[in-house]
């Protein structure tokens, strides 16, 4: 008897001491260090986020607000007018040519009125890198009918120099057959767009005292 007594108390320590093992061998948590701990240094201590103070809702929030130019106080955009500053890309140029179009010409017969093309250094910049297939194009840019406008912005990107500028100044009419610059321009109040159509250039956008009737 003294055997087994002796046997299931050797049992009953050895299933505790496994029992102590298995809670140490189980994982800890790992303890986060505070930010305000001196081991920790200035520049990751500069890392922390910065605790937001709570609003008042009975102060007057302030928001900026951009300034709406005053040519579109009416309807239509008052500083468009005779003789037309008309803003060429590149894509326009080689659709004019495709459809033995003249531009100056066909600009003056769509609008009634006198004409100048503005191309910019962005635009020159492109038929230029084009090479020889456009020489053309490029030809048809260099004349002396057309308005030269000088770009003072980095990069030489037409669509957004374009975009740019006609953002600026509210007194440029588009001409492009490019469909995502067309689009970016419709989302800009009072600039007219003018486009080929029916192997003749139409305007889109312009109030119905300018111009030829629309088709």
């Amino acid at each position: 008897m003294v055997r087994r007594a002796g046997g299931l108390g050797s049992w009953v320590l050895g299933l505790g001491s496994w029992v102590l093992g298995l809670g140490s061998c189980s994982p800890r948590l790992k303890r986060m260090i505070s930010l305000r701990d001196q081991r920790i240094n200035e520049k990751e201590r500069a890392k922390a986020p910065a605790k937001k103070k709570k609003e008042d809702p009975s102060a007057i929030k302030e928001r900026e607000v951009p300034q709406h130019p005053s040519c579109l106080f009416f309807q239509y955009n008052t500083q468009l007018g005779p003789p037309y500053h008309i803003l060429v890309d590149t894509n326009f140029i080689n659709f004019s040519i495709k459809a033995k179009l003249d531009l100056v010409q066909s600009m003056m017969d769509c609008l009634y009125a006198k004409c100048i093309p503005c191309i910019t250094d962005c635009v020159m910049a492109e038929i230029e890198k084009l090479g020889q297939r456009y020489r053309v194009a490029l030809r048809i840019a260099k004349d002396p009918r057309f308005e030269r406008l000088p770009c003072m912005h980095k990069g030489t990107y037409a669509d957004d120099c374009l975009v740019q500028r006609v953002t600026q100044h509210k007194c440029y009419i588009v001409a492009t057959v490019d469909k995502e610059l067309k689009r970016r321009i419709r989302k800009i109040p009072g600039v007219p767009i003018m486009y080929i159509s029916r192997h003749r250039y139409n305007i889109e956008r312009m109030p119905d005292d300018y111009g030829a009737p629309r088709f």
